[in-house]
């Protein structure tokens, strides 16, 4: 390569292109020499931190790089072991066992456990690159114009030279755990996005989690509306003064205290209770064919927000409007909780409501509509 491309072409003294045969026949070395030329490259500095490979120097460095990840796969495989398994469903103080503790540790362990992978693939890749690179410094004058064929042929020899003079290829351990370690990583990455598709959301059909909430009642047997409190409370339509509301959740006598917890801590379950004005309650507009699901003044309407699913509470009792925290949906109470403000577009669902011989509140059926944010088949 020697006598190509270094010649002087005239008295420009500028260097002659070589010619493809020149490029087809030179060896890596020289187009590495050739390419850093044409670019105008110096390399200041180089220095190789072992020039003499296999050392036992070099041993501990790769080991110790290894470890990084190494690290970083256990970590993964934790974290994918703690995401797929750990009990990370609420469970209130005092609960049999460890639960509200395991409850509690969810969130930090996963997080703890997904930063360490992070960090240690981090540290590895940082590690090979301060102590088995070699430590190069090289100056490049800035050029103007688009890249001749002679430079794509250069810099892909150049990208070449830069992976053999890494010396990864040799060094198996490091290959062997890094790609374990980034393998794992990328797997409990996967399954945090894909997480939540795991679960099917049409899985029985008409009885389907989307479809129904913890207010049906297969058999017939009254959901009465209770108050969430440590004693079991049923609501009662002397409990509430005019103007004003609160929140119920479902319950059946029937229920074991698991089932009962279970139904008070389902996130379709809340359902505000409102006690309409007297006055009010003369100008309702009820809804078609949900002109009985109210009992005298009260009306009960799912307290998830048909937006992005929030707890709209906030109730004014003058206006008789709902007003959702999160992104200032209104609701008008005497339209049928019809939206008039903000970016909800579907009214709250309207649960049916009676009082039995006892005088207590209980539901006469489900929502006739899914509660929450749209989804894909809802027709309401």
């Amino acid at each position: 390569m020697s006598g190509h491309g270094g010649s002087a072409g005239g008295a420009s003294g500028q260097r002659r292109p070589p010619s493809d045969a020149d490029l087809s026949t030179s060896s890596r070395e020289e187009l590495v020499r050739l390419g850093s030329a044409l670019d105008g490259v110096t390399i200041a500095h180089r220095e190789d931190p072992f020039p003499v490979p296999g050392t036992r120097a070099e041993k501990r460095t790769e080991r110790k790089i290894a470890r990084w990840f190494i690290i970083a796969a256990l970590a993964g495989l934790g974290f994918l072991a703690a995401y797929l398994f750990w009990p990370y469903e609420y469970a209130p103080p005092g609960s049999p066992g460890s639960r509200h503790l395991l409850y509690q540790l969810y969130t930090p362990i996963i997080g703890v456990l997904l930063g360490l992978s992070v960090f240690a693939i981090g540290g590895g890749t940082i590690a090979y690159a301060k102590d088995l690179l070699p430590h190069e410094m090289a100056v490049q004058e800035r050029h103007i114009g688009g890249s001749a064929e002679v430079d794509r042929v250069t810099a892909s020899a150049i990208l070449a030279d830069s992976g053999a003079s890494s010396g990864i290829g040799r060094r198996s351990l490091i290959k062997r755990a890094g790609g374990l370690g980034a393998a794992v990583l990328s797997a409990g990455l996967g399954v945090f996005a894909l997480g939540g598709l795991i679960r099917n959301p049409w899985k029985g059909g008409d009885r389907a989690a989307l479809w129904v909430t913890p207010w049906r009642s297969d058999n017939g047997e009254p959901v009465f509306l209770r108050y969430d409190a440590e004693q079991l409370t049923l609501a009662r339509p002397e409990d509430l003064d005019a103007g004003s509301i609160a929140t119920v959740f479902p319950y059946k006598r029937s229920w074991s205290a698991q089932q009962a917890h279970d139904a008070l801590r389902a996130s379709d379950s809340p359902v505000m209770l409102i006690r309409l004005r007297p006055e009010q309650a003369a100008q309702v507009v009820q809804r078609k064919g949900q002109v009985d699901f109210h009992y005298g003044d009260f009306y009960a309407y799912s307290k998830i927000c048909t937006h992005l699913g929030c707890p709209a509470s906030l109730y004014e009792s003058q206006t008789a409007r709902l007003l959702c925290p999160c992104h200032q949906s209104q609701f008008d109470m005497l339209e049928y909780a019809k939206p008039i403000f903000g970016p909800a577009t579907r009214a709250l669902p309207q649960l049916h409501i009676d009082v039995n011989d006892e005088g207590y509140f209980y539901a006469k059926g489900d929502f006739v509509e899914p509660v929450g944010p749209a989804f894909w088949e809802r027709r309401s």
